[in-house]
């Protein structure tokens, strides 16, 4: 079957599939032996028309207060008084391609305290979901309302009635009324099922191919969770345009960062921490698969082809400047 491989967008399933075996690959070598848990951050629906307005503010100070939010309560004594470690990835879909905007935070449940002493509570998550909603909310509306008194936010669309001051106010009062419900889904089994489950939610994309049921000259039918029938799924036939429109929704600002670790797991630290942490543990080191290996060595293992025995093309491999690779498309290719 043909299988082309050359856009490299970031939005594309088929280009990223290839990136994101490499990707969480790497990360099997910071992987501890110890608990995890899955921690998403929602805001209210009626904040949606000034985030999209303003994306590249309103994801970033997404990410602001949600990591503020957990290294700052994780670092009181009340709850662990550790330094910890966790990935943020930002999602601003729905399964019906609607504008939802979350985090989705993969947290290691321990960490090192100024005595570089290891703590965790086990299985438990260490945090009151009721204490991170509440801290969460505060962080996130004190950026809001200081990009907006800095004259820093942009009004267009459904967001233009927010221009005026009143009407502002108005939303930030019903905000701040709301209770925001971030929640924490059960611990992972496993230091290998966080490796599975990183590559479930780090490179995914507003839809996948096999969501896609079938298509005419002027419509899309596609499958989605229906969460007012306990999550069962549902076809929904759109035209075409509102297809396109709904995924261009979730292509995220040029260069704007998706993925993005801290604490133990920041670039900085995790070298030294995680190695410290590794010791104190007595775990094993997980070893990446892939390291070292030429991009044809790597899709006989992933996908059991071996490209070099195709005679037509010889496999040609082109490498790119980012060192990701491509296989040059022809007709018969992974074949």
């Amino acid at each position: 079957s043909v299988h082309y491989n050359s856009c490299r967008d970031r939005c594309c399933p088929m280009c990223q599939e290839f990136p994101k075996e490499k990707w969480v690959d790497a990360r099997r070598e910071d992987i501890l032996d110890a608990p995890y848990f899955h921690v998403v951050f929602t805001v209210p629906e009626e904040l949606n028309p000034i985030i999209y307005s303003n994306q590249k503010f309103l994801y970033t100070a997404l990410y602001h207060a949600a990591s503020d939010t957990l290294s700052e309560l994780a670092a009181d004594s009340k709850y662990l008084g550790t330094d910890i470690g966790y990935i943020c990835i930002l999602h601003t879909w729905g399964s019906t391609m609607n504008f939802h905007p979350h985090i989705h935070a993969i947290v290691l449940g321990g960490g090192l305290d100024v005595k570089n002493h290891w703590k965790d509570n086990g299985k438990d998550f260490f945090l009151p979901i009721k204490v991170i909603s509440k801290t969460f909310r505060g962080k996130y509306m004190a950026e809001l309302k200081q990009l907006w008194e800095n004259d820093r936010l942009e009004f267009h669309g459904s967001a233009a009635p927010y221009k005026n001051y009143y009407t502002f106010k108005e939303l930030l009062n019903t905000c701040y009324a709301k209770e925001w419900i971030p929640y924490c889904k059960k611990p992972f089994d496993g230091a290998e099922s966080v490796i599975r489950y990183l590559g479930k939610y780090t490179h995914r994309i507003a839809i996948s191919n096999y969501r896609i049921k079938s298509m005419t000259e002027a419509t899309v039918t596609f499958s989605a969770k229906d969460y007012k029938k306990q999550g069962k799924w549902k076809e929904i036939t759109i035209s075409g345009e509102e297809f396109i429109r709904r995924f261009l929704m979730h292509v995220p600002p040029k260069r704007f960062v998706r993925i993005r670790h801290y604490g133990l797991l920041s670039s900085r630290n995790k070298k030294k921490k995680i190695t410290l942490c590794r010791n104190i543990l007595g775990c094993k080191k997980y070893i990446s698969k892939l390291k070292d290996m030429d991009a044809p060595a790597i899709i006989r293992l992933l996908y059991n082809k071996d490209i070099c025995k195709c005679s037509s093309c010889g496999g040609k491999i082109i490498p790119l400047p980012t060192e990701q690779y491509f296989i040059k498309p022809k007709p018969h290719m992974l074949c």
